[in-house]
């Protein structure tokens, strides 16, 4: 929910505002000329919380559908949000780059809860 929260605040921002703090990011992130990169880190950390909300699903490929489902739907509704917010507007490709961050962070947790598994198995070898 706070993740959500954060998304929809930085989405509240007018294209105005988001330049005038644009310098100040830069600081941090030379080589970032704007914000689109920043749908991937949002929608990822927004798929991690979505799967930990799921708990041992998260691991299985319904797991990771759901989580991708659940993080485009709240995608959409940040589009539709955005066509409200002065000097922005709703783009297809963002709504691209969170589906790439949320289908990221689901197979991430797949791919982890999947090692981590296997060590603690008592079938383990090592091998």
């Amino acid at each position: 929910m706070l993740c959500m929260a954060a998304i929809f605040i930085s989405s509240s921002r007018s294209g105005d505002q988001l330049d005038s703090v644009l310098p100040w990011v830069q600081k941090w992130l030379p080589g970032l000329t704007d914000f689109n990169p920043m749908h991937y880190v949002a929608y990822f950390i927004l798929g991690l919380t979505v799967a930990y909300a799921l708990g041992k699903r998260a691991a299985a490929w319904s797991g990771v559908l759901i989580n991708v489902l659940v993080c485009l739907l709240y995608g959409l509704t940040d589009e539709w949000h955005q066509a409200y917010v002065p000097m922005r507007s709703p783009d297809p490709r963002d709504l691209l780059h969170d589906g790439m961050g949320a289908v990221a962070a689901g197979l991430l947790v797949m791919l982890l809860y999947t090692l981590f598994n296997r060590r603690s198995s008592r079938y383990y070898t090592g091998k």
